[in-house]
């Protein structure tokens, strides 16, 4: 169940180190992209715009309880053959393992696949 309570003044908040990052996948995508997922790089045909695809990742995402997604970011590229891929980027910053993880990258997943599911979708 989500917390709709206004945050108290008082308590110490948690530091926002996802935030950042959608700014800097937003400026430096291309770079981005070489330095942490080299071989995703290496398929996208860089002569055809991307596109960033916030609407449709609120759509997908908006109603659950997912938890945050500041810095995730849904982009249609192309291959450099021709075909169209969604890259799914999760970029989460913390001190400890979450055990969830991995179940809410499946919920992201299915959710992109299930309204999308004609695209090849790369996680």
């Amino acid at each position: 169940m989500t917390d709709h309570r206004d945050p108290d003044p008082n308590e110490p908040r948690a530091a926002d180190f996802d935030s950042p990052w959608k700014e800097a996948i937003d400026a430096y995508f291309q770079p981005f992209m070489a330095l942490f997922f080299p071989a995703v790089h290496d398929r996208i045909d860089w002569t055809r715009p991307y596109e960033f695809l916030d609407a449709e990742l609120q759509r997908i995402t908006g109603d659950s309880e997912i938890g945050r997604r500041y810095a995730d970011r849904l982009v249609k590229v192309y291959s450099r053959e021709g075909a169209e891929l969604w890259l799914f980027l999760h970029i989460e910053v913390q001190a400890q393992a979450d055990v969830r993880f991995p179940e809410r990258l499946f919920q992201y997943y299915y959710r992109i696949y299930d309204r999308f599911g004609a695209v090849e979708i790369v996680i």
